[in-house]
């Protein structure tokens, strides 16, 4: 079984990390919209990477880090919006996917162990 923090699963963890770090990017160090937006995407599809091997099935993890990293870079290259705008956009869409997806996965080990036991 896998193990967890705080009595929750590392994926959730995951998110709550990579919408600090995005606000972190974006708060008070001077970078222009695009450079937020370009690090806030990384962090964002870094996340959705780690989250989609950390779960099962893979997809829906997949899917949540895509569509987070491109809804940054959309806020951040398409639209003028604030450096701040970006990370707001980010960890709107990382928390209401990660919500709306929960319940199509599990964690790696606990699919692989209902596999095999057949439960």
């Amino acid at each position: 079984m896998m193990r967890s923090i705080l009595g929750r699963e590392p994926a959730l963890w995951l998110a709550v990390i990579s919408a600090g770090l995005s606000l972190a990017v974006t708060l008070g160090v001077g970078l222009s919209t695009a450079q937020a937006g370009a690090i806030v995407a990384a962090i964002t599809a870094v996340g959705g990477a780690v989250t989609a091997l950390m779960t099962r099935p893979i997809a829906p993890g997949a899917f949540t880090g895509a569509v987070a990293a491109l809804a940054a870079l959309v806020a951040a290259f398409g639209f003028e919006v604030a450096p701040e705008t970006v990370a707001v956009v980010s960890a709107v869409v990382v928390t209401v996917l990660g919500l709306l997806t929960r319940g199509q996965v599990s964690p790696a080990d606990e699919a692989h162990r209902r596999t095999l036991t057949g439960v």
